[in-house]
């Protein structure tokens, strides 16, 4: 008797156990299993402070402490997390997971290898790469092949100068993420006078879905401003900066910018000299931004492609700042050369949605770029100790081998690069593969210590 009171005790015990364990298991699988809501949108400018280091001319982030929660999107969930860190940077970076965890001083370079037709040569593996800094070439620790999940971060701006095409941006949205691979994270950033995240980081397309469907992007365009360029920085820095693999922007507009005072002087795009409004951002933050992160624009303009500014122009132009004096006698409107300044100092693409045909279009041939893409990762042989622009150069061993590399705007030969007689390279008088082309950003930043 007493043994089976005895039991019936410890029944009694396990169940009183299990069974809370049991609906807490039925309740967090029913949760899982709700549909995911599309987050309230966030001003990402919020209680952002810009402070130029005097030391060192860096442009400084600081987010009031007030302001350091941020929604994040982890494998397709909501998440919130607080940022302690000044640069208002999540304490656990989110994105895919990298292959490589010691990131500090890893360099990604993307690129993409076309044959003479301009089809992409796939099947390269890292034995067949070289890449360069300033030069002297680098031990490739990382290779990828486009496996790595992407993150593509849609800008749209909702000016009322581009707000005429938002029908046609929402459903060209759409078709973006069915081209994209199903690892591949789509966040969604509107702006007019400021810049609101839409849509965090997701897999989830359904949440593209409603994001795009969202009454926010028409209250967006509830402005007469247009503060294009502040929009990319912030989504850069806020979004990007802390994710691995191919990042991108794909930044819809029409040019106009309305924050940086940015005209046909190029000194309206450096630096303040000292004692003149110090703490603003300006163009070469955010080439240096983007260039740091390493992200690629892939810049979709709606205004006619001027006609001086050809495939050839650009690329006679690949190595100088694109804002000159000839320019403007060549009728090009100095806010179309300042976006074309901007892929050529980031690395991407630009494209005329009027030569397209439809924004659909357009980002069917970005996301073949990105799904051709190889990534080269190096830890730089020189350090990442002293601050400032460092070049970098790709090129392929053997039989693919090119003595030179192509801009990331237009393809162009690298300056050096060595011909024969007929104008050919001399690999291709040899008869080993004709016409490769290598499309690569052409330099890096490294942002001097706080």
């Amino acid at each position: 008797m007493r043994h089976n009171a005895y039991l019936n005790l410890v029944l009694a015990a396990l169940l009183s156990l299990l069974v809370p364990a049991g609906v807490a298991q039925e309740k967090s699988s029913h949760k899982s299993q709700e549909k995911l809501k599309l987050p309230q949108p966030q001003r990402l400018d919020r209680g952002l402070e810009f402070h130029r280091d005097p030391a060192t001319g860096e442009l400084r982030v600081i987010r009031s402490r007030n302001e350091g929660t941020k929604i994040l999107l982890r494998g397709g969930k909501a998440q919130t997390g607080a940022s302690p860190s000044l640069k208002g940077t999540p304490a656990a970076p989110a994105g895919p997971p990298a292959n490589i965890r010691a990131r500090v001083s890893l360099v990604e370079v993307s690129c993409r290898v076309l044959s003479a037709d301009g089809t992409p040569l796939r099947g390269l593996g890292r034995e067949d790469f070289r890449v360069f800094e300033d030069g002297t070439e680098q031990t490739i620790a990382h290779f990828d092949a486009s496996s790595d999940p992407a993150s593509v971060a849609l800008v749209l701006d909702a000016s009322p100068s581009v707000f005429r095409e938002l029908v046609e941006m929402k459903a060209a949205a759409r078709r973006l993420a069915k081209y994209l691979s199903p690892r591949d994270e789509i966040a969604v950033v509107a702006f007019a006078a400021q810049a609101q995240l839409v849509l965090p980081f997701t897999r989830d397309r359904a949440l593209l879905e409603s994001a795009m469907a969202s009454p926010a992007l028409a209250q967006v365009a509830d402005s007469t401003q247009s503060n294009i360029y502040q929009a990319v920085y912030l989504t850069a820095r806020e979004l990007l900066q802390d994710r691995a693999g191919r990042k991108a922007i794909v930044l819809l507009t029409d040019g106009q910018d309305s924050g940086l005072g940015l005209g046909w002087d190029p000194a309206s795009a450096m630096l303040p000299p000292p004692g003149v409004r110090q703490n603003r951002l300006t163009f070469e933050d955010l080439a240096r931004e983007l260039a740091a992160a390493g992200v690629e624009v892939y810049a979709i303009s709606t205004q006619p492609r001027p006609r001086a500014m050809t495939q050839a122009w650009l690329a006679t132009h690949r190595d100088e700042m694109l804002i000159t004096p000839v320019a403007r006698k060549l009728g090009i409107p100095h806010y179309t050369l300042y976006l074309a300044e901007l892929v050529r100092r980031a690395g991407g693409q630009i494209f005329f949605f009027s030569e397209i045909g439809t924004l659909s279009d357009i980002y069917r041939q970005i996301t073949e770029t990105l799904m051709a893409q190889y990534t080269l990762g190096y830890y730089p042989a020189a350090g990442l100790v002293k601050p400032g622009w460092r070049s970098l150069r790709v090129e392929l061993r053997g039989d693919y081998s090119a003595p030179y590399s192509a801009s990331s705007v237009t393809g162009r030969d690298e300056p050096g690069a060595t011909r024969d007689a007929a104008g050919a390279p001399p690999w291709q008088s040899e008869g080993r593969v004709a016409n490769i082309r290598i499309i690569h950003r052409i330099a890096y930043y490294v942002p001097a210590a706080p």
